[in-house]
């Protein structure tokens, strides 16, 4: 028999009567974490350590007027020292359109304006992350959407054919596919990458935040107490492909 490479779970949101969640268990319950600046090898074509450029390098497309409005509002609190091409977004401004109604970060030499890089004094990274640690608040109350959602992703489908008019949510990991074409391209991924998958927490309660804003803090207290159930489970966990299982085996003591 096959064994299952992925686990789901399934809810009613509680608030939105015709929307129902189909949660990803192995990957909320992994040890994934963002390894930025800690061995993240970036998304071009070939391995890029040192350019610091981590999923930056293409820009943030828009997922509407409020999200750049919340961008564009937080850009203007930014400094200096947050921020290294300050200057030039001051002068052409955030965000560049690429299509009808399709905004997308604008870049500046082949990566995302707000990306600050080696050698600048605050560090190599989001100036958005930067402004959001100096101040102590959320990154995912001034990053674009994409980027405080990325590793996560809720793909939103619509039932047309049903009467009930469904709304089918998978919350699932931000794979390849997510990028699109391009996604096959690069040389490295973090979801797929075993030395993603080393942090303290399982993803549930590391990306809590996150989570409570895709979800609604009510959703997000019955999909957390289901996955604490489930750790503590004696009960095998189907763990993520690029997820290394610790394996306990009998050890045999040497004697003198």
């Amino acid at each position: 028999m096959t064994a299952p490479v992925r686990e789901w779970v399934t809810f009613q949101d509680p608030k939105r009567k015709k929307h129902i969640w189909h949660v990803d268990v192995t990957f909320l319950t992994s040890n994934y974490m963002c390894i930025f600046g800690q061995g993240c090898q970036g998304v071009l074509t070939e391995k890029a350590p040192e350019q610091s450029e981590g999923c930056c390098s293409y820009g943030a497309h828009s997922s509407g007027p409020k999200d750049r409005k919340l961008v564009d509002k937080v850009a203007a609190k930014l400094t200096a020292d947050d921020w290294q091409y300050i200057k030039k977004a001051q002068k052409k401004g955030v965000w560049a359109k690429i299509g009808k109604g399709d905004y997308r970060t604008r870049l500046v030499d082949d990566a995302c304006i707000f990306l600050n890089r080696p050698g600048f004094a605050a560090g190599a990274g989001c100036a958005l992350h930067v402004y959001s640690m100096r101040t102590g608040v959320h990154h995912s109350d001034v990053k674009p959407e994409v980027c405080w959602q990325v590793p996560l992703r809720n793909i939103e489908e619509h039932d047309e054919d049903a009467k009930d008019g469904k709304v089918h949510h998978r919350l699932t990991e931000f794979a390849r596919h997510g990028w699109g074409e391009g996604g096959d391209e690069f040389a490295w991924w973090c979801t797929e990458a075993p030395e993603a998958f080393v942090g303290t927490e399982p993803v549930y309660r590391s990306l809590e935040p996150e989570l409570r804003k895709m979800v609604g803090d009510e959703l997000y207290e019955s999909i957390a107490a289901y996955l604490d159930v489930k750790m503590r489970s004696r009960t095998t966990r189907v763990h993520h492909p690029a997820e290394t299982p610790i394996k306990l085996t009998a050890t045999r003591r040497k004697t003198a």
